[in-house]
């Protein structure tokens, strides 16, 4: 068993070691996780969340660690959760995008963290809400979210993050077409990155138009600007920087801030509840009441709704 207040106190005090096992025991599903974020509870609330999402191949990796640098130069403590892909045959993730933000890997003011997603759909790990947490306890106060890059169906990033980046390039075919009923609805900031090949400049044109083409704003509403970068060289690095600094500005002062982190943790308790719940009826398998009720449907008696609500029911004691 874990020292838990131990663990935490490490944490604060930056060491990765510390940190690296909390994230251990969230990712695990340790019992003695409630214990570890009973004791992160109060500690967190303080980090500025960004989520980095787009297709494979459009510089995810190379644009966080472009960010990273430009954070540490004005002398902010950053995280990185980086989520790969799951092996079908090991359960682990690739870690390449630790491979490629190795520059970063003696700072100590950045902590970098790969994790898979275990088969979880929606391009993040199912423990990332709480993997989070352990970082914003730890002091960081900029925290980048790299998801897996999936394409259009990865959105879950906007409920997971203060501002949500979505990364573009030229050259990949009809990528905004493909993209605009996913991705394209859940931006806050876009960046065309690759910009010094042919194509940028129609590509954030094309982009602005199909940005146009949504939109049902008032006054005041926040319009997703569109940055160009090559985050190779670190070109349009700040700018995008900028542009995340005006957004938190502009939630801040509408309370979108506060509201998008409300339902952040309602959607964390929900999915908490959602799963203990499957995992609890997961346990029925083989018992009696779930045959009984099975009976009764293939008899006619009962149909499967009510099935699920005398079930629900009978978990629950309501």
């Amino acid at each position: 068993m874990e020292d838990v207040p131990s663990l935490v106190a490490q944490a604060r005090e930056g060491r990765p070691r510390a940190v690296a096992r909390l994230i251990s025991l969230v990712e695990g599903a340790s019992p003695q996780l409630r214990e570890v974020m009973a004791a992160l509870a109060p500690l967190t609330g303080n980090a500025y969340v960004v989520g980095l999402t787009g297709s494979p191949g459009v510089g995810k990796s190379t644009s966080t660690s472009a960010l990273v640098t430009a954070y540490r130069r004005q002398g902010r403590r950053v995280g990185v959760l980086a989520v790969d892909p799951s092996s079908p045959f090991s359960g682990g993730a690739l870690l390449g995008d630790r491979v490629r933000m190795s520059d970063h890997a003696s700072d100590p003011g950045v902590y970098i963290r790969s994790m898979a997603t275990r088969g979880h759909l929606g391009g993040l790990a199912w423990s990332a809400p709480q993997a989070i947490r352990v970082l914003d306890a730890a002091g960081c106060e900029v925290i980048l979210v790299e998801t897996v890059g999936v394409g259009q169906s990865e959105v879950e990033i906007a409920s997971q993050a203060d501002t949500s980046v979505v990364l573009l390039a030229p050259g990949m075919g009809d990528g905004i077409q493909a993209a605009k009923a996913g991705i394209l609805e859940i931006g806050d900031v876009y960046v065309v990155n690759k910009a010094d090949r042919d194509g940028a400049d129609a590509t954030a044109r094309e982009l602005n138009h199909m940005l146009g083409l949504g939109e049902s704003r008032r006054p005041g509403d926040w319009r997703p600007p569109i940055v160009k970068t090559v985050a190779s060289r670190a070109e349009g690095v700040d700018e995008v920087v900028e542009a995340l600094e005006k957004h938190r500005a502009w939630m801040e002062e509408h309370g979108v801030l506060t509201e998008r982190r409300r339902a952040r943790a309602a959607h964390e308790v929900e999915t908490i509840a959602v799963t203990t719940l499957r995992r609890r009826i997961g346990d029925l398998r083989g018992d009696r009441r779930l045959g009984a009720l099975a009976e009764r449907i293939v008899a006619g008696e009962l149909d499967a709704h009510r099935a699920a609500d005398e079930l629900i029911a009978g978990l629950t004691g309501s």
